[in-house]
């Protein structure tokens, strides 16, 4: 197994804690390629993922975000008909999955389709206001206003 030293990195670098994390991920890789997908950049700051997902109804596919993680999870339904038929060759996968994504703090999932077999996630990078940059004026004294305790009991 591979360990990368981070330090000099995180010497000047503020938040990416998880930055060890996601690279231990990364460099382990995923054990299935089941079902394959696409990541495309579709604006200055939109996306899709399209997941080919032939065989399984929208009702099989399950997309959930939880904590920064955007979770895409597919279950085989019991079809009678299925039963009935016999397969000389079934190339056609519907074995149940489960694939995750990390997601920056920034993308959030706006939409999700199902069309011609593919599962299609619209994702776009909305920076919050505070998060974009800003010019801090250089001034004397720093500006820090003290809360009251009848101000924290009012809250």
């Amino acid at each position: 197994m591979r360990s990368f030293d981070f330090a000099p990195l995180l010497r000047s670098s503020i938040g990416y804690e998880n930055l060890n994390r996601l690279v231990d991920a990364a460099t382990r890789g995923e054990g299935s390629a089941y079902p394959p997908y696409n990541i495309e950049k579709v604006g200055e700051d939109a996306y899709r993922i399209s997941m080919a997902v032939a065989g399984f109804g929208e009702d099989d596919l399950d997309v959930t975000v939880h904590e920064n993680v955007l979770i895409v999870s597919g279950r085989v339904s019991e079809r009678e008909e299925e039963e009935t038929r016999e397969f000389l060759h079934r190339g056609i996968g519907t074995r149940a999955f489960e694939r995750r994504f990390e997601l920056a703090d920034t993308i959030q999932v706006t939409d999700a389709g199902y069309e011609n077999g593919l599962l299609n996630i619209d994702l776009v990078r909305e920076i919050p206001e505070e998060k974009r940059p800003r010019k801090i004026a250089i001034g004397g004294q720093p500006k820090i206003e003290a809360v009251k305790n009848e101000d924290r009991e009012a809250a």
